[in-house]
């Protein structure tokens, strides 16, 4: 019972020093959105590995307290931003942990709902924004996402890398649904996205969530490894057999 407690209370300090660094870090712009006075920060980089770290419902716990933090200091953070990332740590949180096919559904309820909405859905109004997104979810059900959440228990740093990569890239573009159907309910009007943000973010945000996914990487493998040779990983996060 006292080894079960020290570790409940690891999980807890983990769960308190991811979210007061994801809200340091929301103080740092990495991308200013498209027609918003709001930026896309580095803290949007930390949520994919808060998931994988975490684990899906702790990272979700984790980013929500830092992002409802950020809202009351941060000018430049908002209920979207919070949404986004809380969608970002909870998909690399389930991805790392195997279960793609909850992911999927979440994905896909919210693809669904950014394309038919029959108010501003992008379907109606501008499909060749959702291309990236359609892009993102065919990895997502593909072997190639079930290939990287099994690559997590590698260790090769090659194909721990890979497992990064993947995960936070499928998770990030979850997010940025969620995130902009945030900015969408803030902002209901149809022919502002139509003709000012989407003909601008169709080219924009590939290259903008690719880079966030490749960070995420980079810096995600090297605070995985560190944690594991800690021995300070939350213990449902321990239990990967090596490969």
């Amino acid at each position: 019972m006292g080894f079960k407690r020290k570790l409940e209370a690891k999980d807890v300090s983990l769960t308190i020093a991811f979210a007061a660094l994801y809200a340091v870090l929301s103080f740092l712009p990495l991308f200013q959105i498209a027609g918003f006075f709001k930026f896309i920060t580095v803290a949007t980089i930390i949520a994919p590995i808060i998931g994988i770290i975490l684990g899906a419902y702790l990272g979700l716990v984790s980013t929500f307290i830092g992002g409802t933090i950020s809202l009351f200091v941060n000018q430049s953070f908002s209920l979207p931003s919070l949404a986004a990332g809380a969608v970002a740590a909870l998909c690399s949180g389930l991805l790392h942990k195997g279960k793609q096919s909850l992911c999927v559904v979440i994905y896909l309820s919210l693809l669904i709902i950014f394309g038919f909405n029959p108010f501003i859905g992008a379907f109606w109004l501008y499909p060749s924004v959702m291309w990236f997104l359609i892009v993102g979810f065919i990895i997502l059900v593909s072997p190639l996402q079930s290939y990287a959440s099994k690559s997590f228990s590698s260790n090769s740093n090659s194909r721990l890398f890979f497992a990064f990569f993947v995960t936070s890239l499928t998770s990030t573009l979850a997010s940025q649904i969620a995130g902009t159907l945030g900015f969408e309910i803030l902002t209901p009007d149809a022919n502002f996205w139509k003709e000012t943000i989407w003909p601008i973010t169709t080219v924009l945000y590939p290259v903008e969530r690719t880079v966030i996914a490749t960070a995420a990487a980079v810096i995600g493998v090297l605070v995985y490894k560190v944690l594991k040779l800690a021995n300070i990983m939350p213990l449902d996060q321990t239990q990967h057999k090596q490969s």
